[in-house]
């Protein structure tokens, strides 16, 4: 079982004793945030009792968390989106990849061809003109 901390911490001017299996820094920066979210809420309606505050202070800190957790499910399915395209165009490269290589291949033949009947058409031409010096 993970070893508990005890950390002293003060919110809105009163100390408080927190108990946490989080490290001491952590917790401090816990109650610290909600500290400064408390003295916000109380700065800006100096009327409202501790006890006002603290529901505000919680309502806030809810809405926090609840915005963060829809930015997160969002940046969830960008990624999941993002993460889909790089398949696709994984999966495209792979195809055109494929398909260059068949293309050069194709493209390798051809040249050799080319090369065939280019000495075919050179023997003809010697032929040819041997034939007409020989006719001369």
């Amino acid at each position: 079982m993970a070893e508990k901390n005890k950390v002293e911490v003060r919110i809105a001017g009163k100390d408080y004793t927190l108990v946490g299996i989080e490290s001491q820094e952590y917790i401090q920066k816990v109650a610290l945030y909600i500290d400064r979210k408390m003295n916000e809420i109380m700065r800006i309606n100096s009327k409202l009792s501790t006890s006002m505050a603290s529901v505000l202070t919680a309502i806030n800190v809810a809405d926090d968390y609840f915005k963060a957790h829809e930015n997160v499910i969002s940046l969830s399915k960008e990624l999941k989106s993002a993460n889909e395209e790089i398949e696709r165009l994984r999966e495209e490269n792979r195809r055109l990849t494929n398909e260059n290589a068949v293309i050069s291949n194709k493209n390798t033949n051809y040249q050799l061809e080319l090369a065939k009947r280019e000495a075919e058409l050179n023997e003809v031409r010697n032929t040819l003109e041997k034939s007409t010096r020989a006719r001369i």
